[in-house]
């Protein structure tokens, strides 16, 4: 159940329903006895949207490299995150909420007992994911629950250690009293006897999203304590984030990118901290200020918690940490698409709406950019002119991938070298775009104020 919030999504799903607890499986094993490594791929979509059938996590690419490639559904908005006193009395575990991250644990414990008859080994299991998948993948290393069920993990933009901490259980009960209240429904049994999509309609005008939450269960703590202490799976994690998560304009406004009307934005957000940020950002001319804006703007929405995920999991795992930084820009839509523009988090939008939401041109990789090119599905893409180049970086980027998924190292033959992050020390990050590098971190110094922060 679900709302078309964001344009780049192209479902084939059987519609829209309460029953879509189902996964898809790709191998190019011809056998049960062939063992080969699996991957389990979360799709992102803010926990509110997103399917397992977007052809963008299609696994046919994954295993004519020789992998099980597995695409899952979860539970999504009110139906995935909905947290009540009724439903946590009600439960043996004594928690509520959560449920679609649940649901993702019951779709890693399927996988153990069935995917050996797919010719995939329950033993070489990466979970990989973006956005809200790598939030996902974030808190299934943190649960005790999945924690030992996972072998090798791969994040793309965002964790569950963002600058947002986790909500309790009791506030989340909180939120799921009030929503009932708004519903007239004052009881758990009242909320029952609504239909699903006036329960639907209820949780999406205007969208909402309820917290993950530490409930006891699935998560017992903080994902901060557990990677904190080391409690999550210590395994082998390629990490990163893209170069423009988020639009400098989600900062400024309308107002003009000028550096007056950057440092008042900056002023008002960061109050006293002000004259920090505006020395880790700076912005003396109005092409630094789109840069500094945008750079601001993707790390308050997903590069930080991303960082932190790294930071915490290098220096707590004992396990290699591969970081990279997603810099290619997509490049202009197909003819076809007419007067469509870029949207929110990657996605298009068509119609009389497309003039109102017009946008400059993105100045880097946005949100959701790197999903086809990683996982070797450009071509399920219809809407942009690729390149030569850009099935270059999609070849070169599949590859670390692949090679990180059967071994937990992304390094391979005739692949640029990519340096493993120890515990400590200098950090290198391997910058993807049409010529790929192992660079040295170039602005650790912004992550560690805004983590203090």
């Amino acid at each position: 159940m679900q709302r078309p919030i964001f344009g780049d999504m192209n479902f084939r799903s059987n519609g829209k329903s309460e029953d879509c607890l189902y996964l898809n499986v790709w191998t190019p094993a011809k056998s049960a006895k062939e063992k080969l490594p699996v991957m389990v791929y979360f799709f992102g979509g803010g926990f509110v949207a997103g399917d397992g059938s977007e052809p963008r996590y299609d696994g046919e690419s994954m295993a004519a490299k020789g992998i099980v490639a597995v695409t899952m559904n979860y539970r999504l908005g009110l139906f995935g995150f909905f947290a009540h006193p009724e439903l946590t009395r009600e439960s043996p575990h004594h928690a509520s909420g959560n449920y679609g991250l649940l649901d993702q644990n019951a779709a890693l414990l399927w996988v153990q007992r069935n995917i050996a008859a797919f010719g995939g080994d329950p033993r070489r299991l990466t979970i990989a994911g973006e956005s809200a998948g790598s939030f996902s993948v974030s808190a299934q290393m943190a649960s005790p629950l999945s924690k030992d069920l996972i072998h090798g993990a791969i994040g793309e933009s965002g964790s569950m250690l963002s600058r947002k901490p986790t909500t309790t259980l009791a506030e989340g009960e909180q939120e799921g009293v009030k929503l009932a209240a708004s519903l007239g429904a004052t009881s758990l049994a009242a909320l029952r006897a609504l239909s699903t999509e006036r329960l639907y309609e209820a949780m999406n005008t205007p969208p909402g999203r309820l917290p993950l939450l530490v409930d006891g269960y699935f998560l017992p703590e903080s994902p901060a304590a557990i990677y904190g202490a080391g409690r999550q799976a210590r395994v082998p994690l390629l990490v990163g984030w893209n170069s423009e998560e988020m639009s400098g304009r989600s900062l400024l406004g309308k107002v003009e990118p000028t550096p007056e009307n950057y440092e008042k934005t900056v002023r008002k957000l960061y109050g006293e901290h002000a004259g920090e940020i505006l020395k880790l950002y700076p912005a003396s001319s109005s092409e630094q200020v789109l840069e500094s804006s945008t750079a601001l703007a993707s790390d308050r929405f997903l590069g930080y918690s991303t960082w932190k995920w790294f930071d915490l999991h290098r220096k707590t795992s004992g396990q290699p940490v591969y970081r990279y930084f997603y810099a290619r820009a997509r490049p202009p839509m197909n003819a076809s698409m007419g007067d469509a523009v870029p949207g929110l988090a990657g996605g298009v939008i068509k119609g009389p709406q497309a003039k109102a939401n017009a946008v400059p041109p993105a100045r880097g990789a946005v949100h959701s950019a790197e999903i086809e090119y990683a996982l070797g599905n450009l071509a399920t893409n219809k809407v942009y002119a690729w390149t030569p180049d850009d099935y270059k970086i999609s070849k070169l980027m599949q590859e670390y991938f692949a090679n990180f998924i059967k071994t937990g190292d992304p390094n391979g033959p005739d692949l640029p070298a990519w340096p493993a992050v120890k515990a400590s020390g200098p950090v290198q990050v391997m910058r993807l775009d049409v010529a790929s590098q192992a660079e040295p971190e170039q602005h650790g110094e912004r992550y560690a104020f805004l983590d203090g922060n």
